[in-house]
């Protein structure tokens, strides 16, 4: 449907909705599902930093006896990295849709290299998912922040194709923290990651992984820093994930300035197929309120297009809710 057309990160796209890194992308026949029910793009099942080391570790170790070669390719063939190396080629040739292959890293060193072998597969982007977490009551926001910065000028050194950030929201100063990332030549940032919470069953008395699946209230986390993101004085796009369980959810990351916005959970419960259900009501709404394309109302209840910004930088409870009763 040529009127969902959209840019993000300098592909087109022929709808904002991007199947996001999960099981759900982790084939072909899952990605072709994908393309068929309409995605603009998918971002493939995301590759562990543990497992590009292991790889390259293993590349790097042969000796040249004949023996250890055979050991090497043999392991190669067989190894998750070449796999994920075939299916980004495989896919480009299937697939007439962007692929956004994934990396999920915490260090800004050893993995980097590996960046140029995806790009060489042919991959459209590369998305990152930094997973770091500050533990350390002794190391400043500064040092914590400087790992990012570190990643980010070792990638472009690496690769030319577009790159792709995706964090979480627990920095002290979001906006500058998009600001230094643009600044060092990033292509893009997806808001936000959901990363992995711990919850307590009180019966076993135990740690266990809380639900990793979504909920449509919790994109009220999400919409305020689009919004305010997507109103700086930079080119940075922004691809709005989290909390995405209908057309109309989407529209709204869209009202607020994202580019494009990442769908998973819903499709976790509905199906792939229930992409082409949120196509026509982002579809049907446009043509209720007379658009003829997405660029018509990107952004346009963002920061500062809105008439009351004031509203995204409310933060107490009772200076909104003062008259509530």
């Amino acid at each position: 449907m040529e009127k969902l057309s959209t840019k993000y990160l300098g592909l087109t796209l022929r709808s904002p909705l991007i199947v996001s890194s999960s099981r759900l992308t982790s084939t072909l026949g899952h990605l072709r599902e994908a393309e068929d029910n309409g995605a603009g793009a998918v971002v493939l099942k995301s590759l562990f930093e543990e497992q590009i080391n292991y790889y390259v570790h293993a590349i790097s170790s042969t000796s040249g006896y004949p023996e250890a070669d055979d050991y090497i390719s043999n392991y190669v063939h067989s190894n998750s990295v070449y796999n994920y190396l075939e299916m980004i080629r495989q896919a480009k040739k299937d697939l007439s849709i962007p692929v956004i292959p994934s990396v999920n890293c915490y260090t800004a060193k050893g993995w980097t290299d590996f960046a140029r072998n995806i790009a060489e597969a042919g991959a459209d982007a590369l998305e990152i998912n930094v997973f770091f977490l500050p533990v350390d009551r002794k190391k400043t926001p500064e040092e914590s922040e400087k790992l990012y910065f570190e990643l980010i000028e070792n990638i472009k050194k690496t690769i030319k194709i577009p790159v792709v950030l995706k964090i979480g929201f627990r920095f002290t100063n979001i906006l500058y923290m998009l600001d230094q990332f643009y600044n060092r030549g990033v292509n893009g940032v997806v808001m936000f990651n959901r990363f992995y919470e711990p919850d307590i069953d009180v019966d076993k008395l135990e740690i266990i992984p809380a639900t990793v699946l979504s909920h449509e209230i919790e994109r009220r986390y999400v919409l305020r820093w689009v919004a305010m993101a997507s109103a700086q004085k930079i080119r940075i796009d922004i691809s709005a994930s989290t909390g995405v369980h209908s057309g109309q959810d989407a529209v709204r990351y869209i009202l607020a300035g994202a580019n494009s916005v990442q769908v998973c959970s819903v499709l976790y419960n509905k199906g792939i197929s229930y992409l082409k259900n949120m196509n026509q009501q982002i579809a049907g709404w446009m043509d209720e309120k007379g658009f003829g394309s997405i660029d018509e109302f990107r952004g346009k209840l963002n920061y500062a297009n809105y008439h009351n910004p004031d509203v995204f930088e409310r933060t107490q409870f009772m200076k909104y809710f003062s008259s509530y009763e």
